[in-house]
């Protein structure tokens, strides 16, 4: 079974930054895409950013220009490089992997940020 161990979360004032990494316990094979949603108390789950396999990237337009999205595949690990904080990006941020032999993905357990203004 595969475990994705999230870190980097925590609280920052508005303005400041943060990096959220999500390492794989073993390898996957056929990596699609990885990335990260979040998800606001009383919101719904949005996708924040996407890394595809042949590289490309998407982001929510709430995030374009503040937030960036890498990986390392020897790794098996995603990133996500907040910076320009704002309150409303305060949520709790899940990562996920989706593969070719797992379409529904492999998931984080979840990292709480919290943007204090």
């Amino acid at each position: 079974q595969v475990a994705l161990v999230e870190s980097g979360g925590g609280s920052v004032q508005a303005g400041g930054s943060l990096r959220l990494s999500c390492a794989a316990s073993r390898s996957i094979l056929s990596i699609n895409d990885m990335g990260w949603y979040r998800q606001a108390p009383g919101k719904q789950r949005e996708l924040v950013a996407t890394i595809r396999a042949g590289g490309s990237t998407n982001y929510a337009d709430s995030v374009k220009g503040r937030f960036t999205i890498s990986r390392d595949n020897a790794k098996i690990t995603v990133y996500l490089q907040m910076n320009s904080l704002k309150p409303e990006d305060t949520a709790v941020y899940y990562c996920y992997v989706r593969s070719f032999y797992r379409p529904s993905g492999y998931w984080g357990q979840g990292t709480q940020v919290t943007v204090s203004s």
